[in-house]
């Protein structure tokens, strides 16, 4: 009598073992600063912005200055570019796309 009971539970420890390693998979899910898209249109005024103030920066035309790189973090934005002569910078703005400075690099 006692072996069917020690049948079933094995049984249910191997059903158990298997529903738990079905439930141990992860799906790897981005996260949110790694997916995000600048704005569009706050997007290109923040260039705008970047490259208006790198030009009075180093005294030179808004079409001398390229922009390089533009990344989003979670509360901020960074725009990174360059003059003609190579001079590096980058121009830093809120969550809200407001310029707060611009760092030579």
């Amino acid at each position: 009598m006692m072996m069917p009971k020690i049948k079933n539970c094995r049984w249910l420890l191997i059903f158990a073992a298997v529903l738990l390693s079905a439930c141990s998979h992860s799906e790897q899910h981005p996260q949110y600063a790694q997916v995000a898209q600048h704005p569009v249109i706050q997007g290109e005024a923040m260039i705008e912005t970047c490259k208006g103030e790198a030009a009075h920066r180093y005294n030179t035309r808004a079409d001398r200055i390229s922009v390089v790189d533009f990344k989003q973090y979670q509360g901020s934005y960074e725009i990174l570019g360059s003059t003609t002569r190579r001079e590096g910078f980058t121009c830093s703005f809120d969550e809200s796309g407001q310029f707060l400075h611009l760092s030579t690099t």
